[in-house]
């Protein structure tokens, strides 16, 4: 009468994998703690056209424009290239009017 309280706090047949807490190792982390594999300090990114007033961003200045063009064709986001935002937005504009007067390949699939 009382079997189905006799198994209370030992494991069903649902968490076959145990206990994460009683484990005493750290789960799939290894022994990078909780921050991971991130290395050390990395420099902030500037916006290139503030830090160099004479690099002008026009559309017919091919050599400013490819630097922010991947080479399948992508535009490449702020994040990575430290574009500031208003100046990434005059960025795309200008990329976009070099595709549209065939001055650069467009963008590539795949």
């Amino acid at each position: 009468m009382n079997d189905e309280f006799d198994n209370v706090g030992e494991s069903s047949p649902k968490s076959s994998r145990g206990d994460y807490k009683s484990r005493g190792d750290k789960g799939d982390r290894g022994d990078r703690g909780d921050r991971g594999d991130r290395g050390g300090f990395s420099r902030k990114k500037v916006c290139p056209f503030i830090l160099d007033k004479t690099l002008l961003l026009d559309y017919k200045n091919l050599r400013v424009v490819q630097r922010f063009i991947t080479e399948t064709g992508r535009i490449v986001p702020r994040h990575i290239s430290g574009v500031s935002a208003k100046n990434q937005r005059k960025l795309t504009k200008q990329i976009k009017r070099a595709r549209n007067l065939g001055l650069i390949a467009p963008h590539m699939e795949g």
